[in-house]
């Protein structure tokens, strides 16, 4: 489904449009050499900020998933933490105070202020040893960045106030190859490091102390993970601005579509459903209102949340259901009248509840 998916919205995203490709001559238009109206756009405009999308939106499903398994918690997402806003108000601020910087530094930037942001949340709740404690906190770290942001905005012009706004927004519009470029050196460190943590981030589920027994320092574990994740939200964020709630989506359909699993299998999966959101989220914030562009992150926003709700109580029904089953005390073999058997569950509450 997920590929399905994928493979519509890439259709849709390079052949709608002005001008409009019919799908026949996709192959035509990317061909090299193509001079054409519709080459030119399929592959200097379309391609790129296709292929844009689909990076975002891996990066960020991968690093939603990351953050809600080392802090245990399914609303620990960028948004929450003060991930994103700190990406943001390290890209925003260098342009209303008329810095002039180079393009490659921008990504630094949002790095520094997506640590700043995250690590002052983990700071200021006991680096995560309670998993209510941290969203708390992040949500009061986020409203305090982003109120530094108003700041910004009071303080600019008409014109850096119009593209700071659509920036904060998340925007994919006029991206180009150079974009595109710019992220291939952060990814190559990101994805090792993801393989690497996917072990450790099924330990951390069992809880700091069973972590710590199986000999994984749970701290330690929760700062590389946080770190991970600024990596994979920050060059983003600088490119495309924050690209709201998927983070949260592409996990919890990740965890939808196999319950059982554990987070080495979730990873990928997570990474490839945030691709599609991006992506399905982009058609319609670049045609809904022709001529007009609309920010992709008012979309994914608008869809991701409630999906992410419903998705998430689902889930919690699903568990519960299965937990019941567990629970249940089977009948025993035919012919010996009495005989119970007890599931492994039920026998580990106790013998008397057994009973």
């Amino acid at each position: 489904m997920a590929l399905a998916l994928l493979l519509a919205a890439s259709v849709c995203a390079l052949c709608l449009g002005t001008p409009y490709v019919a799908p026949r001559r996709l192959a035509s238009a990317l061909a090299e050499g193509d001079t054409t109206l519709a080459g030119i756009v399929v592959t200097e405009l379309r391609v790129p900020r296709l292929v844009l999308a689909l990076i975002a939106g891996a990066c960020l499903g991968a690093a939603g998933l990351v953050l809600q398994e080392a802090l245990r918690n399914p609303l620990a997402v960028p948004e929450m933490l003060g991930v994103s806003s700190g990406a943001a108000l390290g890209v925003a601020a260098p342009l209303v105070l008329a810095l002039s910087l180079p393009a490659a530094v921008q990504p630094v930037l949002a790095l520094g202020g997506a640590a700043v942001g995250g690590g002052l949340t983990l700071l200021a709740a006991g680096l995560g040893r309670s998993p209510s404690a941290v969203l708390l906190t992040g949500a009061a770290v986020a409203a305090a960045l982003q109120a530094a942001l108003l700041v910004l905005m009071v303080m600019a012009d008409q014109l850096d106030l119009q593209l700071i706004y659509r920036y904060l927004l998340g925007s994919l519009s006029a991206r180009t190859w150079d974009d595109v470029a710019g992220l291939w050196g952060w990814l190559f460190v990101a994805v090792p490091a993801l393989v690497f943590c996917a072990p450790v981030l099924s330990v951390m589920r069992l809880g700091d102390e069973d972590a710590e027994a199986l000999g994984v320092r749970a701290q330690r574990a929760r700062l590389a993970a946080l770190a991970i994740a600024v990596v994979l939200i920050g060059p983003v964020t600088a490119v495309c601005g924050p690209v709201a709630w998927v983070g949260f989506l592409a996990p919890h359909v990740a965890r939808w579509f196999a319950p059982a699993a554990g987070a080495v299998r979730w990873l990928p999966w997570a990474a490839v459903w945030g691709a599609v959101v991006v992506t399905v989220a982009d058609v319609p914030a670049r045609l809904a209102l022709a001529p007009v562009e609309t920010p992709v992150g008012a979309w994914t926003a608008l869809l991701g949340v409630p999906a992410g709700v419903a998705l998430m109580r689902s889930g919690r029904r699903r568990g519960r259901a299965e937990g019941r089953a567990a629970t249940t005390v089977s009948r025993g073999p035919r012919g010996v009248p009495g005989a119970r058997r007890i599931s492994p569950l039920a026998d580990k509450a106790g013998t008397e509840e057994a009973r």
